[in-house]
């Protein structure tokens, strides 16, 4: 029986010397070595000279060479695991939210277009779903816009206002036979008279900014999502995270954990790379949360997609209602056109004094929810967890040293490991980002050759976030330039807007344009260029003359009792 004082030295003994209670030691290092799933026939049973240590301080170890070399890519592990469970929330909040939101807009469009077939299909029954083609490519393209096609929204639209007016004027003027040099002719004047009234400028306006605002946000949670994959830890580290994770291990002492102040200077060692992505990161993630309210609010894509076909068939209606007028401008411009064959010569208003007035869709009938939720859930969702991500780069040294796991805690600094042995670690901790590791005792930083990898990151982050700050004004940086060039009345991407919704203001008429002089018919074109781009067929004015036959009896629709009182082979 030993007394008490001598108990108390042969234990404190133990941990600086190997000889007295060498074996106790080396035991529970073995014991969670094999724990970690590796072979202990190369451990020491009781401590031994460090000579041969690299990594470690080379004092008395429980440490081959081999078992090392293998800690200290268990460090390296270790690490990683580390960065990828601090991060697992961004990188879920990322793919998550884009597959949600994603999924939401697809099915926002297919929704509208479904609607717009149901009330046209309800209207004019077999007229529509044999023209059905006429919006098909409507849709085909807003869909290649939001899928990232190089795909200008003012053309889509422009494009469509210009099949829709040849279309309607040609159903409202049925006794005449227009040949496509008339109708290239009713295209040219078609902006002066404005037949659909200030309704594309609306619509426009509403789907144009809806469209790139959600377009911007999906692309934006992407780029999160692969920022945050393609992180990588910085070069030079193992050494420092072998020392303070493991080498207490080696010395006989596995419970021991690294000081607060050591983890920190090496988690900001090689995490300086990473943590230069700050400043950009914060400007990416205060964009999202921007483009989001702008969804949430003016720029709401469930509104804008739900309100296509009811502006359609207003505009629709509008040029029903004010045919006579229009028709007769026209006539004056481009000249008197062709009696069809079998036909007498009759008013506009004779033609149409039977007319059906187009039926818009009821407040009950509109789809308001898609993919099981609806828009104001999932911007607040994403909202929520936005918040949280600002700084994130910067703090994660922080995060991972106050795991109880990875370091002691703050108020234990003199039973902790100092990266030699037990007691106070006493460097200043470093600043944040490569340039502050100047100083850095426990990481060699080449601060002269910066990480290209991050570099790449942060240029990543600069692109998205520039092409969500202009999403936040309507604008779409792929088509910025053209869009203001075309300055078209449809709403394109190149306008800013304000943050009224269009429609729900008062209205403001387009600036006075001269009137036709009739004196001075303009003459049709002899040949109608059907080979050219659609850009450069549009190119100068805001409704465009294209492909004619593609959208052959969209107007139909809307001029039932007409074609069914002057045109029987309608019926």
């Amino acid at each position: 029986i030993y007394p008490p004082v001598l108990l108390c030295t042969l234990a404190a003994l133990s941990w600086t010397w190997g000889p007295v209670t060498a074996s106790r030691s080396c035991s529970e290092t073995r014991h969670v070595y094999a724990e970690k799933g590796y072979s202990t026939n190369t451990a020491p049973l009781t401590q031994i000279s460090g000579e041969h240590l690299r990594l470690c301080p080379q004092d008395y170890t429980c440490c081959s060479s081999q078992m090392e070399e293998t800690l200290a890519h268990q460090s390296e592990t270790d690490f990683l695991s580390a960065i990828d469970d601090t991060s697992q929330f961004l990188l879920t909040t990322f793919t998550q939210r884009h597959h949600k939101f994603d999924e939401f807009f697809r099915e926002l469009i297919d929704l509208s277009e479904k609607s717009m077939n149901q009330m046209f299909t309800k209207t004019y029954g077999r007229l529509f779903t044999q023209n059905a083609n006429v919006f098909q490519e409507l849709f085909v393209e807003l869909r290649r816009y939001y899928s990232g096609g190089s795909v200008s929204l003012t053309e889509v639209l422009s494009e469509f206002w210009s099949r829709l007016v040849e279309r309607v004027f040609s159903l409202v003027n049925p006794q005449y036979q227009f040949s496509d040099e008339y109708l290239e002719c009713v295209n040219k004047h078609a902006e002066q008279l404005q037949p659909f009234g200030d309704l594309p400028r609306k619509l426009g306006l509403q789907v144009s900014r809806a469209f790139i605002a959600a377009r911007a946000l999906v692309q934006g949670l992407a780029t999160g999502r692969d920022i945050v994959n393609k992180l990588s830890a910085g070069a030079g580290c193992v050494r420092a995270l072998m020392r303070q994770w493991y080498c207490p291990l080696c010395r006989g002492m596995p419970s021991l954990r690294p000081c607060h102040a050591l983890c920190l200077n090496v988690l900001k060692g090689c995490l300086a790379n990473t943590a230069d992505l700050d400043t950009e990161w914060n400007n990416f993630i205060d964009a999202l949360y921007q483009v989001s309210e702008k969804l949430e609010g003016p720029f709401n894509m469930e509104l804008a997609a739900d309100s296509i076909s009811v502006k359609v068939s207003e505009a629709i209606m509008h040029m029903q209602e004010n045919s006579i007028a229009t028709s007769t401008k026209v006539f004056q411009g481009c000249g008197s056109p062709r009696l069809a064959p079998g036909r007498s010569r009759r008013s506009p208003k004779e033609s149409g004094g039977n007319r059906r007035p187009f039926r818009t869709f009821s407040p009950e009938e509109k789809p308001t929810t898609a993919a099981g939720t609806n828009l104001d859930r999932l911007v607040s969702e994403l909202k929520e967890r936005l918040r949280p991500m600002r700084g994130f780069w910067v703090s994660l040294p922080h995060t991972i040293c106050n795991d109880k796991n990875m370091a002691a805690d703050v108020t234990n600094e003199d039973r902790c490991w100092n990266g030699q042995t037990r007691g106070r670690y006493l460097p200043d901790v470093t600043g944040d980002g490569l340039m502050s590791q100047i100083n850095n005792p426990e990481v060699e930083v080449d601060m002269a050759r910066p990480d290209v990898r991050t570099r790449q990151l942060i240029m990543e982050l600069r692109v998205a976030t520039n092409r969500l700050k202009h999403a936040q004004a309507g604008q779409d940086t792929d088509f910025m330039d053209s869009e203001v060039e075309e300055g078209s009345g449809s709403g394109g991407g190149g306008e800013r807007y304000s943050d009224d919704w269009p429609g729900y203001r008062p209205y403001s008429p387009p600036y006075s344009k001269p009137p036709l002089n009739p004196q001075t018919p303009i003459k049709p074109p002899r040949v109608r260029d059907r080979t050219g781009s659609k850009w450069n067929r549009s190119k100068g004015r805001s409704i465009s003359a294209v492909s004619r036959p593609a959208f052959f009896s969209l107007a139909v629709l809307f001029w039932l009792s007409v074609m069914v009182t002057v045109a029987p082979m309608w019926r």
